[in-house]
């Protein structure tokens, strides 16, 4: 079975805005580490269409990005929207029954599936179907933006912190 985990960069003050601040290179491997070992990704729209920027070569691009761009494209991923028509390459379109489309995928799965994005993640653990939160804090405040919990959650139980790269404390809960 399964472990649907969400996880996502955030602000000290608990904001999440991927233009406001970018991985180092221990973090970024860190990253394209996890993407390689996941079972897969679940998305809603907003998050994917950001993701997407990793569907094409771009000729800027070092061995790193190439190598994440790599590991995402052969992923599998499912995309919650009622507004999108079609998704990219290795994904699929979830346009209803969420929590049926998510618990099968917990079912037949082994390993980690990752959300991404606040109101997806919120809507999934309202489900009671996100098993663990991935808080990667970077030392900025953004005073503004999409909170990382986009509502109340039920307690939580901190079982793991660690360093990764210079700046970034990961945060690890599971629902107590």
């Amino acid at each position: 079975m399964a472990k649907l985990v969400y996880a996502l960069n955030q602000s000290l003050d608990g904001y999440v805005d991927h233009t406001e601040f970018a991985p180092d290179a221990v973090l970024f491997h860190h990253f394209i580490d996890d993407v390689r070992s996941l079972a897969g990704s679940v998305y809603g729209r907003r998050m994917y269409e950001v993701m997407r920027y990793w569907d094409e070569d771009r000729p800027e691009w070092g061995a790193e990005e190439r190598d994440y761009a790599a590991a995402w494209r052969t992923q599998p991923k499912w995309v919650v929207s009622r507004s999108l028509k079609s998704v990219g390459p290795n994904a699929t379109l979830v346009e209803d029954d969420i929590e049926a489309v998510i618990r099968g995928l917990k079912a037949q799965l082994r390993g980690e599936i990752e959300v991404a994005g606040p109101e997806l993640a919120r809507s999934l653990t309202d489900l009671g179907l996100v098993d663990e939160y991935r808080m990667y804090l970077h030392p900025v405040v953004l005073g503004r933006g999409k909170p990382f919990f986009a509502g109340p959650r039920p307690p939580l139980r901190l079982v793991a912190t660690d360093r990764i790269g210079g700046d970034v404390i990961r945060l690890t809960y599971v629902p107590a």
